[in-house]
């Protein structure tokens, strides 16, 4: 077994605190990492504190994870010691259902193994994140970090960039495409990056006035306030595809309005309570679709990466020791953030 230090959730309520535990040993197929950087998803948040189902505790969460490998298994060829690599949201799966086969693990029939709070195929314990110093993962499951990227900035393309990533690729978005992005938050800001580094014409919706000249610094066109009645009129019928990122409860049926003929609003924020939807009228008048997606397969995220090193693309992160990680929970259910803590996990041992 692997001895490791993580920071972890001992229940709903009370602030993390360091805690040792063991990894597995790696097996032939593994490959061991130094953790350097992982990233704090609204996720992690909703996932510590119960609101999703009962947890099993102790919880170390994190699955925007980059870091060095230090050792691999016996029949690893991909990964040697000290590359740069990233862990996501997927540490494992069954491989052989349909949606595996086509590189879409995160639809896998037999559900993914989640980076934590999951149970681990091979001991059947939940499986801990990226809030420690070391991981052990499945070699197919690690990501090649291009040169050039900033660690502690590429540890959210983990999650962030790829739940962002992967609608637009599956919508064909590209020179030509309009994009509504609602919500500007750690999801939010990087569909506006992404969707403008493809050529699209982005337009952010937003209930903040604050978040008007961020929105256009990180690439959007045009950025709408939401309550506005006569600017939202102004763009009806204009978008072919919209990103909703924002993960509490809202009334969809605006942004709704503003998708022109077979356009999608495709919902990326996993709010607890349900939204308002639009009526039935409004899918059939102009054959509008409402949809989902949820984060991206392995090959998917690897192109993602590739891309943004390609376009210079990183997450706008503040960098924090983990004894920071309570007030960053706190700041989190404030959007008291810009857009993505990052935790730096040399910071564990002091």
């Amino acid at each position: 077994m692997i001895p490791a230090l993580g920071f972890a959730a001992l229940d709903a309520t009370s602030p993390m605190t360091p805690w040792r535990f063991t990894r597995r040993a790696p097996g032939p197929r593994d490959v061991q990492i130094r953790i350097l950087f992982c990233g704090i998803c609204h996720s992690d948040l909703h996932t510590v504190r119960g609101d999703w189902g009962p947890v099993a505790y102790p919880l170390v969460p994190g699955h925007e994870i980059v870091g060095r490998v230090v050792s691999t298994g016996a029949d690893v060829t991909r990964w040697r010691e000290g590359d740069l690599v990233g862990v996501g949201c997927i540490v494992d799966s069954c491989r052989t259902c349909p949606s595996c086969e086509e590189g879409l693990e995160q639809y896998c029939e037999e559900g993914m193994t989640d980076t934590y709070a999951s149970p681990d195929r091979q001991s059947g314990l939940p499986t801990q994140g990226g809030y420690a110093d070391v991981i052990v993962v499945d070699d197919r499951f690690v990501l090649r970090i291009p040169p050039g990227l900033d660690p502690a900035g590429a540890a959210p393309l983990l999650c962030a960039g790829v739940t962002t990533y992967s609608p637009l690729r599956h919508w064909k978005v590209g020179p030509g495409s309009r994009v509504g992005v609602v919500g500007m938050g750690g999801l939010g800001h990087m569909a506006v990056k992404l969707a403008a580094a493809m050529g699209a014409h982005v337009v952010v919706l937003t209930t903040s006035p604050d978040k008007l000249a961020d929105a256009r610094r990180l690439g959007a066109h045009d950025v709408v306030l939401s309550t506005d009645r006569n600017a939202m009129t102004a763009h009806r019928s204009t978008l072919d595809l919209i990103l909703d990122t924002a993960s509490a409860s809202h009334d969809l049926r605006p942004a709704f309005s503003l998708l022109r003929r077979d356009g999608a609003l495709c919902l990326l924020g996993a709010s607890p309570e349900p939204h308002r939807a639009p009526s039935t009228s409004s899918f059939m008048m102009k054959r509008k679709t409402l949809a989902g997606s949820l984060l991206g397969g392995i090959p998917e995220t690897q192109e993602m990466l590739d891309f943004c090193a390609a376009h210079d693309i990183v997450a706008d992160i503040e960098v924090i020791a983990a004894s920071a990680i309570h007030d960053a929970y706190e700041r989190m259910l404030t959007s008291d953030v810009k857009y993505r803590f990052v935790i730096d996990i040399g910071t564990l041992h002091g």
